[in-house]
């Protein structure tokens, strides 16, 4: 038997949970699981997470922005951590990955010291993953730790004069398909992709709507750091993020949440010229409902009625929640666009709003970038053509249809545009730039494509259609 004196065990040390890191890990978890949105997901559990007094407000700005940062820069965080491992990424487990995802943009998109970000990471991996998997994105991250950024992005991203398309894939983190894409849609040069992507992956700011006979900017106006809007005059920004919730006219209905873009389509379709009577508008596809209500209130004060149309009963709901207390005549129905319950020509104002990809709002939701193939655009077309074809047949002789989409993508604004009007001869595209005078850079017309680089908005699209005969 040897003398030598016995070392005195070490006791297991537990780990120490980590409140918002925990937090963000579930979020991740729900939207690679259940093909959840963020923006749906996240604000339940800050809630949750206030409520328990596990939260202050510092730390719900936290993991909010480790949720979105590390979704926004998936793309590229692989690619990193992809260098970093002995294997490819598909064989590491999704949960594992998530972790890394977190750790990544700590040391590489926030301002936590290194040493912070990986110690912080792993005490995460041991609650979450246990102390096995753990040790693995101990030694996966001290790898990362080596370089900053762009000292990585030298390493894992193709040079632009051999691939220009791929390099700007992994530099902003969008799929390549996506990038060529949206580099169709908005020519020009490298400068102008390069903003574009850029501004996808900064945080945009909540903005509101005052519902016209509801409320007032002047009354939005009084909210912590709110500011006007840029474009629209019933927009009020919130500078700092917040809580629209808390908001009492947002609480009450009468203002709510909508993006800028959003609101200049509805004001676009709403100061179009029609002949003849102004007196029935239709919004075709209504859910969730905040292009319906704006539209509404703005039909009211000229005395027309809208009938709001939605396919899914539960959008429906929401749509005649937004629509709740409007100052003048409306009706919601939950009804299929594609065979509508009306008669033909009934219309003197029809907005289309289309499904689509969505390729226009990946700053509000990230992960849609990577769920969305190419695929996909297929799934849509037949539904946006049909969809176009019945606003065209509901609005009557010299009434005004709005085809719009919350995506860039030529395959799903003009390419649409043009089949359809094939088979409707007697119409006429409208000039809708001079219906939005105070906006600059809206295209070569006659429709408008606004973007997130030049315009702080999502990228929507608007073609105004008149039917002369």
């Amino acid at each position: 038997m040897s003398d030598q004196p016995r070392r005195p065990h070490k006791p297991h040390r537990r780990p120490q949970k980590d409140p918002v890191r925990i937090l963000a890990f579930e979020a991740l978890r729900a939207v690679d699981e259940r093909d959840a949105y963020a923006n749906l997901v996240l604000p339940p559990l800050l809630r949750k997470a206030r409520e328990k007094g596990d939260f202050d407000g510092r730390d719900a700005a936290l993991a909010t922005e480790l949720v979105y940062g590390t979704l926004r820069r998936q793309g590229t965080y692989d690619a990193i951590v992809a260098a970093c491992v002995d294997r490819p990424l598909r064989e590491v487990d999704p949960p594992v990955l998530d972790v890394l995802g977190l750790g990544a943009h700590q040391l590489l998109g926030t301002r936590i010291p290194p040493h912070a970000a990986v110690s912080a990471t792993v005490e995460l991996a041991r609650v979450v993953l246990g102390d096995g998997r753990a040790k693995f994105v101990n030694a996966v991250l001290r790898k990362v730790a080596q370089h900053d950024l762009d000292g990585w992005l030298e390493k894992v991203a193709p040079p632009y004069e051999d691939d220009p398309e791929d390099h700007l894939a992994v530099v902003h983190s969008h799929p390549h398909w996506v990038v060529s894409a949206l580099w169709d849609s908005l020519g020009g040069s490298r400068a102008g992709i390069e903003d574009l992507l850029e501004a996808d992956n900064e945080r945009p700011e909540v903005t509101l709507v005052a519902r016209p006979g509801r409320s007032t900017t002047e009354e939005l106006l009084r909210e912590e750091a709110a500011v006007e809007g840029r474009w629209s005059p019933y927009a009020v920004r919130l500078t700092e993020g917040g809580e629209p919730g808390a908001v009492e006219a947002v609480r009450e209905g009468r203002a709510g949440v909508q993006d800028e873009g959003s609101q200049l389509v509805a004001l676009a379709l709403a100061h179009a010229p029609v002949e003849g009577r102004d007196a029935l508008w239709l919004d075709g596809c209504a859910g969730p409902g905040g292009k319906a209500a704006l539209l509404g209130a703005l039909a009211a004060e000229r005395g027309a009625v809208l009938l709001a149309s939605e396919k899914q009963p539960h959008r429906a709901g929401l749509v005649a929640r937004a629509l709740d207390g409007n100052p003048g005549p409306y009706q919601v129905i939950t009804a299929d666009g594609t065979r509508p319950p009306w008669r033909p020509g009934s219309f003197d104002r029809v907005l289309m709003d289309v499904p689509c990809t969505g390729l226009g709002a990946l700053r509000r939701r990230p992960e849609a970038r990577w769920r969305r193939r190419p695929e996909d655009l297929d799934g849509f077309a037949p539904l946006q053509r049909e969809l176009l074809r019945t606003a065209l047949e509901s609005v009557r002789v010299g009434g005004v249809v709005g085809y719009a989409t919350c995506s860039p993508h030529l395959a799903e604004t003009r390419a649409v545009v043009a089949d359809v009007l094939k088979q409707f001869p007697d119409t006429e595209l409208l000039d809708a730039r001079p219906l939005l005078p105070d906006v600059p850079a809206l295209g070569e017309g006659p429709d408008i494509q606004l973007w997130p680089h030049l315009h702080g908005t999502d990228a929507m699209y608007l073609a105004l259609i008149r039917r002369t005969a």
